[in-house]
């Protein structure tokens, strides 16, 4: 593979015009479809397999037009003191907003009249109005929302207060600040990694054209492929993440190559030979996590999966071509002034990276216990670890969402916030013996009449839990329902789904984990030829992975520093957090150890002992992978500042994770492992060595290819341009 890539990054560096242009007309192209394509609608969500998706789909058939998936909202009122909400001139007021609802939007399938739904508290100081949409949340249109909201505020004043909650409201978080801010901190760690702008540019540019390719794309066949706004966010945090990595891996050894004295084409094949080899790895882990995602069986995790993939794909192409590219364009220019100038010569004195690699040469015992038990103690929280679905309840309290919510629980209970819907497939017999056995049970407060459809064969009824909606209790009554209850009785509304998809996710995490990380396990075996260097990675992995969850349980279900992280109601861990952890950080893990172990690894195969080995792979990769380490915490902390609790959660939590993984796994316990295991690290069985594939990821055949394309390349393109460069 060495070989080919040499050639390929060559080939590259040569017709540099031709692959710039290339690149430039597929950013076109894709741009061109994105702007031309049909708008999309949001993707369709479902939960196949799950009691809460069948009795949606029985809904669908029973109840027609029904929109029994659709969006909700709850105008809530509250009455001054010593008023009542059925006092004339507050009932008046809210009977208008009832008729500006029903006359605002064509997408209303109904509103409900709080004085004929008995949505008037009991001491009569609070009232709803409920409105049921024919489409969910992502689809209604902006006219809609604003007639909602209109509805609202035309409704203040006289005392009343007046709030708005359910998913209505809910849009997608905004995105561009956290990629902003990303990219600004991206920018200022290259320069001072590099010190230059224009090595500092690379990555930069690369990264962006390898987004705006894939995101363009993926826009372009949204409406086709049923693809949600969701999708492209992913695509653009991971194609942003690994695009400016495995470009920053590239321009890296280039520049190494380039202070042992080869020749510029010469050093940009040797780069794409090298460090390429470990970024096609390193993307081969990445995409391995995120197609993964099919194995939960939910097609839109399965999309957004391979969507990401696919923009993972581009930035290793583009890493390999594009980057040999550029640095054709660059010239001298990619290395410092001072490199330049002769003024700072190469092993002047020993680097961050050396002294941090024989620090732990000497005391690797002392390291590893640090950083195991460092580890260890900051994952038991996850041991608590609560999964299920923010509610309103999570949303700061300038929220209009979570004032409604608010004012419901003090009103009616803490339930009201999440009834639970039961379809009963049976005739009104069946239908009232189910009503029977739920009022029966332990944490219900209240249970709706059946209401039948035209035929008469299946009816809803709705169940008021005593708890909110995202607790434990709340969860337990779903399960006691289903259990008191028939096959043909099926529970289901938001609360229900959310519940469903939690213990999906739960269910589906032990055997993605054991995918992801055994594939990996077999790809870095063929890379690094070796059984335990492979299940040392895989292990640190868990570790880290471990440890970021329990850092999330205590900060955003125990509270912990909640008030520094702008966490203002505690609640369960979001039910895809786990998953999600695993296959974004599995991913740039693996690309943290594929380009520092096969540093070393390369050391090792040319002869060096296994400490000196250690200690060059930290002279040419530490300052490497802390830089693309730094940049990755600064693009994931940017969404620490978003209101909405599950942004904010993605963000500390996959921080925190490359945090632990990076600076702790990679940095401090690989290399002490290694230098405990010695020789024996780098031990393979001899049938198996004949098994694996040869894929030369440290270089071994370039010597010889270097040397003949020397010979070789007198009269080829770009010969005159092999100036040296002064180091």
């Amino acid at each position: 593979m060495a070989t080919f890539l040499y050639k390929l990054g060559r080939a590259a560096f040569r017709r540099r015009r031709l692959v710039a242009l290339i690149w430039v007309a597929l950013l076109a192209l894709a741009g061109v479809g994105a702007a031309t394509a049909p708008a999309a609608t949001s993707a369709s969500f479902s939960i196949p397999g799950t009691e809460a998706q069948r009795a949606f789909d029985l809904l669908e058939e029973r109840f027609p037009g029904a929109g029994a998936d659709g969006a909700t909202a709850r105008v809530v009122f509250k009455a001054p003191d010593g008023q009542k909400m059925t006092d004339p001139a507050h009932k008046a007021k809210v009977q208008d907003v009832v008729a500006d609802l029903k006359s605002g939007s064509d997408q209303i399938a109904r509103v409900t009249d709080p004085y004929t739904g008995r949505a008037v508290s009991r001491d009569g100081s609070t009232a709803y109005v409920s409105v049921a949409y024919e489409v969910n949340a992502m689809e209604l249109t902006d006219d809609t929302r604003e007639a909602l909201k209109k509805a609202g505020h035309d409704a203040q004043g006289k005392g009343l207060t007046v709030e708005i909650g359910g998913d209505a409201l809910q849009t997608m978080p905004e995105t561009g600040t956290g990629e902003i801010i990303g990219v600004i901190v991206a920018g200022v760690v290259l320069v001072i990694t590099f010190g230059s702008l224009v090595a500092a540019g690379l990555p930069l540019l690369t990264a962006i054209i390898g987004v705006g390719i894939g995101v363009s794309t993926i826009t372009a066949l949204a409406s086709a492929l049923d693809l949600g706004s969701t999708t492209s966010t992913l695509a653009m945090m991971i194609g942003l993440a690994v695009g400016i990595d495995y470009a920053l891996f590239i321009v890296s050894r280039y520049r190494a190559e380039l202070a042992e004295g080869r020749e510029r084409e010469d050093a940009a094949g040797r780069a794409a030979g090298t460090a390429g080899s470990a970024v096609v790895f390193a993307g081969l882990t990445v995409v391995i996590a995120l197609v993964g995602l099919a194995v939960v069986n939910i097609p839109m995790l399965t999309k957004m999966g391979f969507a990401a993939a696919g923009t993972v794909v581009i930035a290793v192409l583009i890493a390999l071509t594009l980057i040999p590219a550029l640095l054709g364009f660059a010239g001298g220019r990619v290395v410092g002034r001072k490199e330049r100038k002769g003024l700072k010569k190469a092993g002047e004195k020993p680097n961050a990276g050396t002294r941090w690699a024989r620090f732990v040469l000497r005391r690797p015992v002392m390291v590893l216990l640090v950083g195991v038990l460092g580890l260890g103690a900051i994952a038991v929280p996850a041991a608590s670890l609560e999964m299920g679905l923010p509610d309103d309840g999570v949303k700061p309290v300038s929220t209009s969402e979570r004032r409604a919510y608010d004012l419901l629980s003090d009103g009616f209970g803490p339930g009201f916030n999440g009834p639970l819907m039961v379809v009963v497939d049976g005739d009104r017999a069946a239908a009232d013996a189910t009503v029977g056995k739920i009022k029966g049970l332990d944490g219900v407060v209240a249970v709706t009449p059946p209401t039948p459809n035209k035929a008469g064969d299946t009816s809803v009824i709705t169940v008021v839990p005593k708890d909110r909606p995202a607790s434990v209790e709340t969860e337990e009554l779903v399960k006691n329902i289903r259990a008191a209850t028939g096959d043909d009785v099926l529970v289901t509304g938001a609360t229900a789904m959310n519940i469903d998809f939690s213990q999906k996710m739960n269910d589906a995490l032990l055997p993605y984990l054991a995918l992801v990380v055994g594939l990996a396990f077999l790809l870095l075996t063929v890379v690094f030829r070796s059984i335990l260097v492979p299940l040392k990675a895989a292990l640190g992995f868990l570790l880290s992975v471990v440890a970021a969850l329990g850092a999330v349980v205590a900060v955003f279900q125990w509270g912990w520093l909640g008030g520094l992280f702008g966490v203002e109601q505690t609640g369960p861990i979001m039910s895809m957090m786990p998953i999600f952890m695993v296959g974004v950080v599995f991913g740039l893990a693996m690309d943290y150890e594929v380009f520092l172990v096969t540093r070393m690894r390369e050391s090792y195969v040319h002869g060096a002992r296994p400490g000196e080995a250690i200690v060059t792979g930290f002279r040419h990769g530490a300052r490497v992978v802390t830089a693309a380490a730094v940049i990755m915490i600064a693009v994931f902390s940017g969404f620490i500042g978003s209101s909405e609790q599950m942004v904010k959660m993605i963000g500390f939590g996959l921080a925190v994770a490359v945090l632990f993984d990076a600076f702790v796994v990679r940095m401090a316990i690989v290399p002490a492992v290694l230098a405990l295991l010695g020789h024996t690290a780098w031990w393979l069985p001899k049938w198996l060595d004949r098994v694996l594939p040869n894929v030369d990821v440290e270089g071994e055949g370039l010597a010889k290819t270097s040397a003949d394309a020397g010979r070789d390349s007198g009269s080829g393109p770009g010969s005159g341009e092999r100036e040296l460069v002064k180091v």
